[in-house]
């Protein structure tokens, strides 16, 4: 019924269901789809459990911005890993994942109408965000290997702009953005008096030598930068669901009215999974990523048989590569035909913005290095089939 249109009709579908529909008709695909690690939460985590059963009240509502032991501890690994201070003038808020740390952002620092930039290719759960806050993406290229246009940037500025989206390590294209680049957008945010929000969800997935840097570790960046974190990836803990963001002190009120609106409170027992989690081993995190590290390599010796078919651009972080095909095709026909006649599935390009041409998002970080091994090889054999038609 025409009367029950809603807002919802101009925000994209999530694409992970439509393509694991997909699969789900194609008995023994294996997918290279959705952004996810192979591996559990480490014991730690586990062990954390009894605590949350022992006290009595812990079924109740908890603090809207999540319990203080935990608090404490994000804010111990925030000045060790990611030179960030917790002091008067900014404050942690866990949440139920980044995304929605992401969603309370906009909603704390927008009214409808209002832009934020996002910088393309973009991750679609932040465009959906947008579009569901009643806000406007605009859209600002990246360059030929997909790092920051900080010129480009500037000029997207409006007087209705709010916030400038970065996203280091990046999904979809795996680019890190050197400390430079995102100086430079912390510089811009300031003197414009917007916001910068910065996307962390891959902050340990780092190759070759290259370093994740933190931009609300930058000095004076306390006023306007939006740190979002996530437990889901280097944790294992993709529906545990806890994130957490670092904000400016006067958003807090904000935040907190979005936050106790949507969640009253992150899930306490995921808290407390958290809390044990931060206390793993070091071992935990270098072994695991060690190893998605080498099925990186081993996916990059075969995408890189595509040359001629494929543009394979560079990326030392997270656990994607961003293809270009060499080809006048639809992309989602093209995972369509990848899934059902190659048993390998991809995400389109489209859904990251990427409307001018066939790109392919191939994620690794799901599969163990045997099933790894067999995906690629079907993606490569796919695609030389396909285009090569």
């Amino acid at each position: 019924m025409e009367s029950l249109t809603s807002r919802m009709q101009a925000v994209q579908s999530p694409i992970i269901p439509v393509v694991g529909e997909l699969i789900k008709n194609s008995p023994g695909t294996i997918s290279l789809g959705q952004g996810v690690v192979y591996y559990n939460p480490p014991p730690e985590a586990r062990e954390f459990l009894p605590k949350f059963f022992a006290e009595p009240t812990n079924n109740l509502y908890k603090s809207v911005e999540g319990i203080l032991p935990l608090l404490t501890a994000l804010a111990g690994k925030l000045q060790a890993f990611n030179n960030i201070e917790i002091n008067e003038e900014n404050c942690i808020v866990v949440t139920a994942g980044s995304n929605m740390g992401f969603m309370n952002a906009i909603l704390a620092i927008t009214n409808p109408g209002d832009e934020i930039i996002l910088n393309t290719p973009y991750y679609f759960n932040h465009e959906m965000a947008i579009a569901m806050a009643g806000c406007r993406a605009v859209l600002v290229a990246t360059d030929e290997n997909y790092h920051l246009r900080k010129e480009a940037i500037a000029q997207a500025i409006t007087p209705k702009t709010r916030a400038v989206v970065t996203i280091s390590p990046n999904n979809p294209t795996g680019v890190v953005y050197s400390q430079a680049a995102l100086r430079q957008v912390n510089q811009i945010c300031s003197d414009r008096g917007i916001y910068h929000i910065s996307d962390e969800a891959y902050e340990y997935f780092t190759y070759n030598g290259v370093k994740h840097v933190s931009p609300g570790a930058f000095g004076n960046s306390s006023k306007y930068t939006i740190s979002l974190f996530s437990l889901s990836k280097a944790y294992g803990f993709a529906s545990w669901r806890i994130g957490y963001m670092v904000i400016p002190k006067h958003l807090f009120v904000a935040i907190k009215k979005v936050q106790d609106t949507i969640l009253i409170c992150p899930p306490v027992i995921s808290q407390y999974a958290a809390l044990g989690a931060l206390q793993a081993k070091e071992e935990y995190l270098k072994s695991n990523i060690g190893a998605i590290a080498q099925v990186r390599q081993l996916v990059l010796d075969s995408l890189n048989r595509l040359q001629g078919l494929c543009s394979i651009t560079p990326a030392n972080g997270a656990f994607y590569f961003f293809l270009k095909v060499n080809a006048q095709m639809d992309a989602f026909e093209l995972v369509k035909r990848l899934i059902q006649e190659h048993k390998v599935a991809v995400i389109p390009g489209t859904t990251f913005g990427m409307g001018d041409g066939c790109y392919l998002r191939v994620a690794y970080g799901a599969l163990q290095k045997e099933t790894a091994k067999e995906g690629i090889e079907r993606l490569v054999q796919g695609l030389e089939t396909i285009v090569r038609s």
